[in-house]
This record gives structure tokens, sequence and C-alpha cells, in this order.
């Protein structure tokens, strides 16, 4: 058996001998490291606390105050606009109504978003190589073109649309024959005000998380789809059992990204109904926050329903990652390959038979 010689390069691969203890030893803040550090850590650091930590420190403080927004008097209330909040009906009532987009407007978009992009990638035939149906560019673009328009000419367009007296939904409803429908006031009912919003922030919004969808997609290997069709698996059972678990990942960021928008949704709100709707029915937090400050000139007021608003999005956040942990989300990535390598098998087995 040869000895082998220990040359330059091999010993510069040995490691580092321990300190005292067992732990590896610390290496030298170099020059290269100190600024490797500073220009890839510090930096972005600095401009979270400076953008973000520091102004909602300002508001929690400005929170517990009556100031007026416009000059520099002001005293210190303590918790009495919280205090107030929560004893508010009408604030109450934006709680409400917020926490219905919340849970109405991911789910509904994400389940049309998630079908459009299901049937545009894997709708063609069911024999062959997996691929999209024809034209699936096209479908793509049409799928895409509201979330180009701005929400606030979106909001614009669907009010003229709602219009009970000139508007082009109650004419194509009475054009066919619905008389009950000829003056109908679709943002002016209760029962009806909170669907047609939510209908319009699915409208403006499902495009852009069709095309996100799509691209998850285009990542899933394409052997367990044709693995999954040699096992006999129809459309629903592939999406069920390899589509989802595959962009589970994007599913989530998304349905985050929605509940966002939806426990705000002023812009939407604002050019629809900016009343508030009938009997507060439409009414969100921050559309009642811009009344307060600007209105009643309550800043502070206003400030502590802020720092609720930003509360209850923090909330909703960890809800969705809880969620995601507590259903087989983040297993790791041994166990979301394990999966895949017994697709790969089955297609090979296959194969061969």
């Amino acid at each position: 058996m040869k000895d082998t010689i220990p040359t330059a390069e091999t010993a510069s691969r040995r490691p580092e001998p321990a300190a005292r203890g067992g732990r590896p030893r610390r290496r030298k803040l170099t020059f290269d490291r100190v600024t490797f550090f500073l220009a890839f850590l510090g930096v972005p650091l600095a401009i979270f606390v400076i953008f973000v930590l520091i102004p909602f420190g300002q508001a929690i403080f400005w929170a517990m105050t009556d100031w007026r927004g416009f000059s520099p008097d002001y005293n210190v209330v303590g918790f009495d606009n919280f205090t107030k909040m929560f004893q508010d009906d009408i604030f109450l009532k934006a709680l409400r109504n917020v926490a219905l987009l919340a849970l109405f407007v991911p789910l509904v978009t994400l389940t049309l978003a998630l079908g459009v992009a299901v049937a545009i990638t894997l709708g063609g035939p069911g024999k062959g190589p997996v691929r999209g149906i024809r034209g699936a560019s096209f479908y793509r673009i049409v799928s895409f073109f509201p979330y180009v328009v701005p929400a606030i000419i979106v909001g614009l367009i669907w009010a003229q649309m709602y219009d009970p007296n000139a508007g082009l939904l109650n004419g194509v409803l009475t054009g066919l024959g619905l008389d009950r429908f000829e003056t109908f006031a679709w943002l002016g009912e209760k029962a009806t005000a909170m669907p047609s919003l939510m209908f319009v922030i699915v409208w403006g919004l499902v495009g852009f998380y069709a095309v996100l969808f799509i691209a998850a997609i285009k990542g899933v290997p394409a052997e367990l789809y044709e693995a999954a069709r040699i096992d006999g698996a129809g459309r629903l059972r592939t999406t069920v059992s390899i589509t989802l678990p595959a962009i589970r990942d994007s599913v989530q960021t998304a349905y985050i990204y929605l509940g966002i928008a939806a426990l705000d949704a002023f812009v939407y709100v604002q050019a629809m109904v900016p009343n508030g709707g009938p009997d507060n029915s439409t009414l969100t937090i921050s559309q009642r926050l811009f009344n307060v400050a600007f209105a009643k000139q309550q800043f502070g007021y206003a400030t502590a329903m802020g720092v609720v608003l930003a509360v209850v999005t923090l909330v909703f956040a960890a809800l969705v990652f809880l969620v995601n942990r507590l259903t087989g989300g983040g297993e790791g990535e041994s166990k979301r390959k394990a999966p895949g390598s017994r697709a790969r098998r089955a297609a090979a087995e296959g194969g061969a038979g």
C-alpha cells in the first residue's frame, strides 16, 4: 500500500484545528469579510430599521396621543385611542368587513387562478407528452389583462357598470328578460354590495396569480405527470396529488399577498363605494382610517387604527404559515423529493414494461 505524500494542495484542504472544547477556531476578520458583511448585511439591515422599524415605532407613539395632524401640539393619552376604537361600532363593522374580504377573496381568487393555470398548462391531449392547450399564450395574455389596468380605473369602470339607471349589467339582464333588474342598485343594497365588491377584486387580480401559477407549474418535472398517466390518474387526481404539493410554496406566498391586499382594499372600495356602502356594509379599516384622519382631523386616533390593521395583517400571515406547517408544508427537501423519486421509478418500470 502506497503512502500518500501530502502536497501544498492537500495540505490546504485540511480542516483547521479545533480550539479548546472541540469548537472550530473562528476565522480572522479580514478586510474582504468585513466589507462583505457591511455591504450585504449591514446596508439591508440599516434600510429595514430606518424605513420599517423606526416608522412603526413612531406610529405606536402617535397612536397614544391626541395629535390633530396639522399642529405641533399634542397630549399623550395612553391607550385611550385603542379603548375608544374597540367601543366604536363603525370600526368594529369595518373590522368584520375586512375579515370577510380576507376569508373569501384569497380563496376564490386562488381557486380560479389555479384552475386557469392547470387548464392552460396541462389541459392538452390526454395521451403523449404533457403539454398545454393550443393558444396558451393568448389565454395568458387575456387572463393577465385586467391586472394591467390600474385598480382605481377598474373600480371606476365597474362602478359605472353597476349603475342602477345606465349600467351595462342591468341593461344586459333586462335585455335577457329579467325586468326586476331594470333599476337594481348592486352597490346600494346591503345584500349585494359586498359580493359585488368581492367580484371586482377577484376579477382584477385572478389573472396575475394565474400567470404566477403557470410559471410554477412549468417548473414541475414532466415525468411526474407521465408517471401519473401510466398509473391511470385523471386530471383532477393529478392536480391534487402532484400539482398542488409541487407549487405549495407559491400558493402560500400568493395567499399572503392576496390577504394583505384584501385587508386593505382601499382603492377598490373608495372608487366604487366611497361612503362605505349601505349601513357601512363595505366599509374597510383603511377607509375608516382615512375619513377619521382627514375629515375629522383625529390623526392620533387614525394612527391607532393603522397600528391595529398592521397587527391584523401580521396575525393573518402567521396563521397562513401555521396552517401550511400543520398541513404538511416545510417538511424538508428529502421528504418533498421522495414522491418525485417514486414517480420516476414508476415511470421507468412502465416504460420497461
